[in-house]
């Protein structure tokens, strides 16, 4: 029978973020049966890997895991005994391993959400969140964008809730074990790293919104939902035209709850969603760079996100025009400065191509992967001939380099090869400057700034206004302009001292910005105002801080209202009062910015 070794001794490792012994043997195919506990907010689990054994001689699997409590595993049907990591020796060229388990309350990749933080506050909730290394608190595997399997999966929940994955849908059925669950079942059958591994069940109804898409939400919202994603198809159809054909069947979107703190993830056939998140076109890119042609570790997040974010201008290109395209480059360009401020120009983490030694992937997300990213590639596409030409590289790429994970150097061999009679410009390219040394890149690229200036001399023209100048701002002045000029007309103005009280009111007199329900002008203008002291303004502010829970707009709404004094003790008072509805890495954030002492609140 097999025997078990432990892990010293394995050095052969090429992801800094994970201990699986990925060179010796791989993962094909995992087969789940997950139990959701709603009560223990636990996932009992019974995971088959199919791993096929790369070296002749005897090999060791070695799995990731944490915070799992694994009740026996067996490896051909036979019981192995465990040390303390997960790792079993074996003398087959395939073999299946079984592990059945538990998972902790705490377990980072799942957030299980009590009735009152849901829409509908009846029924509760759960979501995961794998990216970057949080599987293997939720499935023990081998937790790695360097290896890709197909997946089946058969969930027990609740008769009143519904199971949605990261795959396509099976059936169900009730559960033979408990009259009072349903089995949900699923099927992904093009190979993926694990981080794309999703699971949510709550009070879930859907809406067709296309031929291949439907919106999952709580019913509070999907009618909303259905309208504001109604050009899903579009967009898909703009990106096979650009990249090729779409792989993975479906593209539903599930809404989720307000409470969710970030903006979207990308999990194939199931894109999870804000209700804040108004363009999809970043997270249907990735059906093609990220989800189809992965980063080999998290080292090489980069091509992931920069090539996703290309390809989500150049769809913005195709449905608008390449001054839209340019407009959004300029918007990029100042989100690297921005993070780049907050990193440090030297700080190595700002590198393109960052080392994660003894790094925890999730303290290295910031724009730099994005946006530096980006700025190389369009960089290139001014040397190599334009969007077209570049664009039929990308396209290549993806077609060379599907269903597999890549590296940074594999990605420069192809661009050489690709670009054989081109070679010369490609060498003058200072390569160490943009993937190894930290700050901004060492060239700026030229973007056309059309659109940009229209809301520069907008914003110049309130910043310079006199009380006696106000009846010259007219209606039409911001109607000549698109959603994002306005957006980024705000942007401008919050960058200088506030505005007077007059010039605010008179703003919302003509332009009647309060109407607006784009969550990121309405974010914008809320805080203008309130910077602005317009007092009648604070409820509206503090309103959104807490109707949504995307941290990128709750948490600065609630500072300004805090560093507005007269109502700080409001801003305290309301988020005393909604803090047991928020998500808890929230909550302790905005508890952080507005000094609450924690103990002391929890008293009160």
């Amino acid at each position: 029978s097999p025997q078990v070794t432990s892990v010293t001794g394995l050095n052969v490792m090429s992801d800094p973020c994970s201990f699986s012994s990925f060179t010796r043997c791989v993962t094909k195919h995992l087969n789940l049966h997950l139990h959701l506990d709603f009560d223990r907010h636990v996932i009992r689990g019974r995971v088959a890997l199919t791993v096929e054994v790369l070296e002749d001689r005897f090999s060791t699997l070695t799995l990731d895991s944490s915070d799992l409590s694994v009740v026996s595993v067996t490896a051909n049907g036979q019981p192995v005994s465990l040390p303390s990591s997960l790792s079993v020796l074996m003398a087959w060229q395939h073999v299946i391993v079984e592990v059945t388990y538990e998972t902790s309350p705490s377990a980072t990749a799942l957030q299980w959400l009590t009735p009152e933080q849901t829409a509908g506050k009846k029924h509760p909730y759960l979501f995961s969140q794998c990216q970057a290394h949080h599987c293997r608190s939720m499935i023990p595997c081998q937790d790695t964008p360097s290896i890709k399997h197909t997946y089946y999966a058969q969930v027990s929940v609740p008769k009143d809730l519904v199971t949605v994955m990261s795959a396509v849908r099976d059936g169900q059925e009730v559960d033979p074990q408990d009259s009072g669950r349903i089995i949900y079942r699923f099927r992904q059958t093009v190979p993926m790293p694990s981080y794309l591994i999703a699971i949510v069940a709550g009070a879930l109804e859907s809406r067709e919104i296309g031929p291949r898409s439907r919106v999952w939400s709580e019913k509070e919202f999907v009618d909303k939902a259905a309208f504001e994603f109604s050009e899903t198809e579009a967009m898909l159809k703009t990106a096979e035209e650009l990249a090729g054909p779409y792989v993975w069947g479906q593209y539903d979107v599930l809404v989720l709850p307000p409470s969710f703190p970030y903006g979207g993830m990308e999990n194939p056939c199931l894109t999870f969603a804000t209700p804040t998140l108004l363009v999809i076109a970043h997270e249907i890119s990735h059906s093609w760079t990220g989800n189809l042609v992965t980063n080999k570790t998290w080292e090489h997040f980069w091509l992931n996100e920069g090539h996703t974010v290309y390809l989500e201008r150049m769809i913005g290109r195709c449905l608008e025009s390449e001054q839209f395209r340019q407009f959004k480059a300029i918007g990029g360009w100042k989100d690297l400065q921005d993070s780049v401020n907050t990193f440090g120009a030297n700080n190595p983490l700002t590198n393109l191509v960052p080392s994660l030694q003894d790094v925890n992937p999730d303290d290295a997300f910031s724009s730099v992967p994005y946006e530096k990213g980006f700025a190389l590639l369009y960089h290139l596409e001014e040397q190599l001939g334009g969007p077209e030409v570049f664009m039929g590289f990308v396209k290549s790429y993806i077609q060379r380099f599907a269903y597999s994970s890549v590296t940074t150097e594999e990605w420069k061999n192809y661009l050489f090869a690709y670009f054989k009679d081109k070679v010369d410009i490609l060498n003058k390219v200072d390569w160490n400057a943009w993937m190894f040394t930290p700050g901004m890149p060492p060239v700026k690229p030229q973007y056309d700034t059309t659109m940009a200036d229209a809301c520069n001399a907008l914003s110049q023209r309130w910043l310079q206004a006199k009380d006696q100048d106000l009846n010259s701002f007219k209606q039409s002045d911001v109607k000549t302009l698109s959603s994002h000029q306005v957006i980024e007309f705000l942007s401008l103005l919050l960058q200088e001292d506030p505005l007077p009280l007059t010039h605010v009111k008179k703003m919302q007199e003509v332009y009647d910005l309060n109407a607006y329900m784009n969550a990121e002008i309405r974010f914008r203008w809320l805080r203008l105002c309130v910077r602005s002291r317009w007092e009648e303004v604070v409820p509206l502010a503090l309103k959104m801080a807490t109707d949504q829970g995307r941290m990128k707009f709750t948490r600065p709404l609630f500072r300004e209202v805090f560093n507005f004094e007269k109502f700080r003790d409001e801003a305290l008072r309301v988020f005393l009062a909604h803090r047991a509805g928020m998500h808890p890495v929230t909550s302790g954030l905005v508890s952080k910015d507005l000094k609450v002492d924690v103990s002391n609140a929890a008293s009160q």
